[in-house]
């Protein structure tokens, strides 16, 4: 399988991991508002400090983004672009977020695909302090309670990430069993997914959110995606028993390379090993 070598030593635990409770919930982004309040807001009035959300369509303007690039220093495996800012109001066609904090603070990690004004499709990693809300519009949510996403220095790949940390829970209502994951590097995605569901007893699991890296990718359609550094959203994912009574997961991606070519597909079982990170929540459904 394919592998990156990171600039830190790989942590013994692959998998970082915090079972909570938690709840799927809609509710609308504010129009005016920088993206980032607008979804700490909408956590906040369902009883939630942190969790995933899906984007299916919205407008954002004044809009800020990077895309994946190769690392110039040699301090990480790849790294950002310079920071693109769009004219006018972008349209995006998807996203996943993560919701959590950061030096104490509010913050996200947001990868999505939209349409510019020169009306081609791009994608890349939003950037909370300069991206605002155009117009209204409604994202579907998954709140967690009991843990919380937070970013911290990470010494496997020289960045700082977000990662899943206990919490104190609350009397918010939350009816679901969740897992908070990150996974780390050079693992494949489907295969951990499938192991850590076996070894917690999960039968059924549904994907919420999504937000990481791969390196390159395999889609079950046979297409390939060469350039090794990715910036990946989830669209949709389900870990569930197949034809042949072993758990397997279905997860449907869109993403953007460092070359800036987008695919959009389903995930190749055991083909599709992280690049840098990839958080998630898994309910037990």
């Amino acid at each position: 399988m394919r592998s990156v070598e990171q600039p830190g030593p790989p942590a013994p635990e692959r998998i970082q991991w915090v079972e909570a409770r938690g709840r799927a919930f809609s509710f609308a982004l504010q129009a005016g508002l920088p993206l980032l309040e607008a979804a700490r807001r909408g956590f906040a009035e369902a009883g939630f400090s942190g969790g995933v959300l899906n984007m299916r369509g919205g407008a954002l303007g004044p809009f800020a983004y990077v895309m994946p690039a190769l690392s110039k220093t040699g301090a990480n495996a790849a790294f950002y672009s310079d920071t693109f800012r769009p004219s006018d109001v972008t349209r995006l066609k998807l996203g996943a977020m993560t919701l959590g904090e950061r030096d104490g603070a509010p913050f996200f990690h947001c990868h999505g695909l939209w349409t510019e004004t020169d009306g081609h499709l791009h994608g890349g990693h939003i950037l909370p302090e300069e991206s605002i809300v155009a117009e209204s519009f409604a994202v579907e949510a998954f709140g967690i309670d009991g843990a919380m996403f937070t970013a911290e220095p990470d010494p496997e790949t020289n960045f700082k990430l977000f990662g899943p940390v206990a919490c104190a829970g609350t009397d918010v209502k939350a009816d679901s069993r969740a897992f908070a994951l990150r996974l780390r590097p050079n693992q494949d995605f489907a295969a951990a997914l499938e192991t850590f569901c076996r070894q917690h007893g999960i039968l059924r699991a549904r994907i919420h959110g999504g937000v990481g890296s791969t390196i390159g990718a395999h889609f079950t359609d046979g297409r390939t995606v060469v350039p090794f550094a990715t910036e990946l959203a989830i669209k949709a994912g389900l870990i569930a028993p197949g034809a042949d009574g072993t758990l397997h997961a279905e997860i449907d991606v869109a993403l953007v390379d460092y070359l800036g070519d987008i695919a959009e597909g389903r995930l190749m079982r055991g083909d599709n090993p992280v690049l840098m990170t990839m958080e998630l929540v898994l309910e037990v459904v």
